[in-house]
């Protein structure tokens, strides 16, 4: 498995063809963001938030206008003008691409829709041994369209602006499949978890495969690091997480393409499986708002933090954000002292739809101003 920490920085954002060269499509560059997660000494801490490209922004509403989520996704064009719209607007050191955590489950052929207001609905939830060997494998041939996009994004984007992709974890995109939508309690997932595991890990095996097909279309397209999130994993006791997860999340990081970039993990609510996560193999390890990041570095040693404003904070006033924005800088220097390998300032989850943008940009600002060196 690669060790991206441990590499030269000028070819941190380099993966390996077949050739022994460079990758279609892959930038030479590093930046903030890119210095921080490999070890090297960035000129401030980098910034960058989950779900900024889109939802708050007035001219994401204004590109999207009459389009649906999944057509937007598949619509290269748009999609690099949305990834793009918060580097412009915010100057933020990392741009995440556009996309969604049920991308590549439509890409192979399930039917699936995004539904306004609701999230990810399926037609035909996956409760069985039947519906589990039905389900389509994703083949590249399927993700011309989010090649190109990366393609597009990379052309633009401004080299010291590291461009990450992303794809959702096996349990969470199990617990989509299984559950049909959004859940609270997730019991039709953690019943076919602990009823049938042979069931239960043949699904999770193809939803890994399927994630790591995915994860390398956006590498050998250009992006320069990758995000994992498991948005529903902390839903799990951290006995089933290690039992029933950890060694899928595991295979998706030790891929020899993955590995070749700096890879994030991140899920919400997940203090208690930190440790667990960070076992899975990535270089970052993000950490929602529930604890303090010079706590979670106790609980991964080594590893750089990604974190962790509470996304709500973004609508109190100045002097109150400002107060949080230095706290958790603060924290995040503490945080190396005791064994992080660096911080990444974030959210602790993603922007909210309702969100002022120009609350994000002084975030942006008040960060770099606060650790520029």
């Amino acid at each position: 498995m690669g060790d991206v920490l441990n590499s030269d920085a000028s070819s941190t954002s380099r993966s390996a063809d077949p050739a022994g060269g460079i990758a279609s499509g892959r930038r030479v560059g590093t930046g903030p963001y890119l210095d921080e997660v490999t070890g090297a000494a960035a000129p401030h801490t980098p910034v960058w938030f989950m779900r900024q490209a889109g939802r708050s922004l007035p001219e994401y509403k204004k590109v999207r206008a009459g389009s649906t989520m999944l057509e937007a996704c598949f619509d290269p064009a748009m999609t690099c003008e949305i990834t793009l719209q918060p580097v412009r607007r915010h100057g933020v050191d990392a741009a995440i691409f556009f996309s969604d955590i049920v991308i590549p489950l439509a890409a192979a052929g399930v039917d699936i829709d995004i539904v306004p207001g609701t999230g990810p609905v399926v037609a035909e939830p996956i409760r069985d041994e039947a519906a589990v060997a039905a389900l389509p494998e994703l083949t590249p041939d399927r993700l011309e369209k989010i090649e190109q996009a990366v393609r597009m994004v990379v052309a633009e984007l401004d080299p010291q602006v590291a461009l990450i992709g992303f794809a959702g974890a096996p349990f969470t995109l199990a617990s989509y499949l299984i559950e049909g939508g959004p859940s609270r309690n997730h019991e039709h997932t953690k019943s076919l978890m602990y009823s049938r595991p042979d069931v239960w890990n043949s699904l999770m095996a193809k939803l890994a495969d399927l994630t790591t097909v995915f994860l390398r279309a956006q590498i050998d397209a250009g992006v320069d690091a990758v995000q994992l999130f498991d948005s529903w994993a902390g839903a799990l006791s951290l006995r089933d997480y290690r039992s029933h997860v950890l060694p899928h999340s595991t295979r998706i990081f030790a891929d020899e393409v993955i590995s070749t970039v700096p890879r994030t993990h991140f899920g919400v609510g997940t203090g208690e499986l930190l440790g667990a996560m960070a076992e899975a193999g990535p270089e970052v390890v993000g950490v929602d708002w529930r604890i303090p990041l010079d706590d979670a570095a106790g609980r991964v040693p080594g590893k750089v933090l990604q974190g962790n404003l509470d996304p709500a904070m973004l609508f109190a006033d100045r002097t109150a954000l400002d107060s949080e924005v230095r706290r958790i800088v603060d924290e995040g220097a503490r945080a190396r002292e005791v064994g992080a390998r660096g911080h990444v300032f974030n959210l602790g989850h993603g922007v909210l739809p309702t969100t002022d943008p120009g609350a994000v940009t002084h975030v942006v600002e008040l960060v770099h101003e606060l650790t520029g060196k």
